[in-house]
């Protein structure tokens, strides 16, 4: 009798261990296929939550868990920590840190960065907010900056010093300015003798006519109350022409000021040089509406790094929510597929809102034509939030930290990091 020899087993290789590429592995857990899933980092990363690690409400492991703690339940699940160095759709292969690791199914979620519109040398003065090293960063430039200032004698000098200006009026510049100017105010404003944090000057810089271009206007004009009810200058219609230690060349002058956040673009990772295909201007890949590449078999691109139109003939948005929905649905897709079972139909993108929170008790909310703001929707949104987060310890932590600083207006998390402390030195230093 001949002895039948079962079909090998198929093996899915998922890049990128963020919002997509997470919901995907969890879609494909404890199934009969083999999933390999590869970041260059071992966590997940709740990225919406990272300008709170940088204004101290929050510390870093409360945003962020470790991926093989996520997945330890599914033995079918292979986690890797390296850095992809390039893909060969042809051998169907991933090269990861030297090494190849063969595919059957690809799956690229490997996100977004800083976009500085051909100007990479502004990074140095202006960190934008894509990682916990990024958080971690900017909350220690604002508490130096604060710092210097109360041994600042000097009256020009000291107010550079608490000038921070946030550049890109989206929501993660609105929501960063929001919080920085929360933090002098509320949490700061007792700690000092020598200077008065609520007298710091947060400018949100940006170049279009009004801030929120993606938010429908009334609620952007409530957002600019809202923040001006802050303390918050906000200055429209203003490119920035250059960025330097000392601050930010505008089209109509300088505005000196000691901390610079960036957040006024951002850019795909290198998807799509290693498939060797075009990207529009962002480095985006477009894909079909099964989130395949159009001409390369088993390969699918998701998230922030893949352009795919959504009903109203835009691009869908760089959210954490399109992300969700687009690794959900290619899990069971695959899974489908590989079991020859019907495939779902293309991909619909059922959107729960756009939201930005503004400051305490104030945020701003588009659900489908239904606008929503103030407290209301400041509470929404951190229900959303919360929901979204992996991990009950992580809800638990955050929740009783909210509560804690909506109480007490106090920062918890107010430690400067030595190695960005001694960088700032270094860089005061060699500027004279």
């Amino acid at each position: 009798m001949t002895q039948r020899i079962p079909p090998p087993t198929p093996h899915i290789v998922i890049v990128g261990a963020g919002f997509a590429g997470l919901a995907c592995a969890q879609q494909l857990g404890g199934s009969d296929v083999a999933v390999t899933l590869i970041d260059r980092r071992n966590y997940h990363l709740f990225a919406p939550l990272l300008y709170q690690v940088a204004t101290a409400v929050l510390s870093p492991g409360e945003i962020a868990e470790p991926i093989r703690r996520v997945l330890s339940r599914h033995q079918n699940i292979t986690v890797l920590l390296g850095e992809v160095e390039g893909v060969d759709t042809n051998a169907r292969q991933v090269r990861v840190d030297g090494r190849a690791i063969p595919y059957d199914e690809l799956v690229l979620a490997t996100g977004a960065t800083h976009s500085y519109f051909g100007h990479p040398e502004w990074e140095r003065f202006a960190p934008g907010l894509k990682t916990l090293e990024d958080a971690r960063r900017i909350r220690t430039q604002v508490l130096m900056a604060f710092e210097r200032a109360e041994m600042e004698a000097d009256p020009t000098e000291r107010e550079r010093l608490m000038t921070i200006a946030v550049i890109g009026g989206g929501p993660t510049g609105v929501e960063m300015a929001g919080a920085v100017a929360e933090l002098a105010r509320l949490a700061l404003v007792k700690d000092f003798r020598h200077i008065n944090p609520a007298e710091a000057r947060v400018v949100l810089l940006e170049a279009a006519p009004r801030i929120l271009l993606a938010f429908p206007e009334d609620l952007a004009v409530y957002a600019e109350r809202a923040l001006k009810r802050l303390g918050v200058t906000i200055r429209t219609g203003t490119p920035v022409e250059d960025i330097s230690e000392q601050g930010v060349t505008l089209k109509d002058g300088f505005l000196p000021a000691s901390v610079k956040i960036w957040g006024a673009g951002v850019e795909a990772s290198p998807v799509g040089r290693w498939l060797g295909i075009e990207t529009d201007r962002a480095g985006r890949v477009r894909v079909n509406p099964d989130l395949s590449v159009p001409g390369l078999e088993h390969v699918y691109v998701l998230g922030d790094v893949s352009l795919l139109d959504g009903p109203n003939g835009r691009p869908l948005p760089g959210l954490a929510q399109v992300a969700d929905q687009q690794g959900r649905y290619l899990g069971q897709a695959l899974l489908a597929r590989l079991k020859g079972r019907k495939a779902p139909g293309p991909f619909r993108y059922r959107s729960r809102g756009n939201l930005a929170v503004v400051g305490r008790n104030s945020a701003v909310i588009d659900f489908d034509g239904t606008h929503l703001r103030g407290f209301p929707a400041w509470v929404l949104w951190g229900i959303v939030h919360i929901y979204l987060l992996v991990g009950f310890q992580n809800r638990f932590l955050v929740v009783m930290r909210w509560l804690w600083a909506y109480l007490t207006s106090s920062r918890g998390a107010r430690i400067i990091a030595e190695e960005v402390a001694e960088e700032r030195v270094e860089q005061r230093d060699s500027t004279g």
